[in-house]
């Protein structure tokens, strides 16, 4: 269902909690001359989730206010409906279309394809082959993230073993816990990774069953890379005999296991949307935009529920990855 930014007041409760998360708005520059946008996004979920979703939401909203761009947005679209509600955005006169999501990649590349004068925003975990020219590519490099993930989670667990607890196996899963494990060998730690998959990212019972199988395995510390099933996980790491940490992504999840969280992965879209959409402004139809430590992704500090010395080592750590002097490798092959 299309929803007009100003419909659903209650989301903005949402909205100021992440705003920390968010770039700060800007004066609002002005538009290509004799060119009006209207930017259309679609998301794969609701925009109340606290999570991916919300992410996206927070980013057109702050993309508005910082440009005055007329947006709209529809939310929770499966795969097989995503080509007919472009359509839609584009028959309304539309003519950025956001699609956020890797899953609805495929579909926003083919209608690039179809309709060069309206702008596609996509979302993946690598660059498009032969990229149509009205194509900005996000890729979300999740690994790069999870270097840092990996080696708290060797660094503070007591029992050698952790865990990772993902959604599906996908590529950019397997690229996680690739990322987790070069840590560990950088690091030269003798830890283990029981790497595992819920099959669904919002099932919190599937969620909470398998996190309940790592503990049982010895996994003193689990990262988690879900949407909602992490209120499986948090519900598991809480009733648990004995102390086992946990770390999310996205948002700040800290309320919900205080005593076992330790840190999230955090995810901004505000920045990086602002920055494409003054490309386009100036012109810019397509290109390629990769997310890292200077563009949308940081690990939530102060870390919670680990020594002062990990905390310093950590600080270290993220330092060098921030300056680029760790080069993590986007390994995407399946983990056997």
């Amino acid at each position: 269902m299309r929803k007009n930014r100003f419909g659903l007041l209650f989301v903005l409760v949402v909205v100021a909690l992440l705003a920390a998360q968010c770039a700060p708005a800007a004066t609002p520059a002005p538009q290509e001359t004799g060119k009006t946008y209207k930017l259309a996004a679609i998301f794969p979920g609701v925009i109340t989730d606290a999570d991916y979703n919300t992410l996206a939401y927070v980013g057109i909203s702050e993309l508005q206010k910082a440009t005055g761009v007329q947006t709209a947005y529809s939310e929770s679209v499966a795969v097989p409906d995503v080509d007919r509600v472009m359509r839609e955005y584009i028959d309304g006169g539309y003519n950025i279309i956001w699609t956020h999501g890797g899953q609805f990649l495929t579909q926003t590349v083919e209608l690039a394809k179809q309709f060069p004068d309206v702008i596609f925003i996509g979302e993946g975990d690598a660059p498009v082959a032969d990229a149509p020219a009205n194509l900005w590519m996000i890729d979300r490099n999740f690994h790069v993230g999870f270097y840092g993930i990996g080696a708290l989670a060797a660094k503070a667990t007591q029992t050698g073993k952790i865990g990772y607890l993902g959604g599906l196996a996908l590529p950019f899963s397997y690229a996680e816990v690739h990322a987790v494990q070069q840590a560990i060998k950088d690091l030269g730690l003798n830890v283990e990774v029981k790497a595992v998959w819920a099959g669904d990212f919002n099932d919190p019972t599937k969620a909470r069953q398998v996190a309940d199988a790592l503990i049982a395995e010895g996994c003193d510390v689990i990262m988690g890379s879900l949407n909602l099933g992490m209120f499986g996980l948090f519900e598991a790491v809480k009733a648990s005999p004995t102390k086992v940490l946990v770390t999310a992504k996205y948002t700040d999840k800290s309320t919900y296991a205080p005593e076992n969280y330790m840190t999230s992965l955090l995810y901004d879209f505000a920045g990086p949307l602002k920055d494409i959409y003054a490309k386009i402004q100036a012109g810019e139809t397509g290109g390629y935009y990769p997310l890292g430590f200077a563009t949308g992704v940081a690990l939530q500090t102060p870390l919670k529920n680990v020594s002062p010395q990990i905390q310093a080592e950590m600080d270290t750590l993220l330092a060098d990855l921030r300056a680029g002097k760790i080069e993590v490798v986007k390994d995407t092959s399946e983990i056997k």
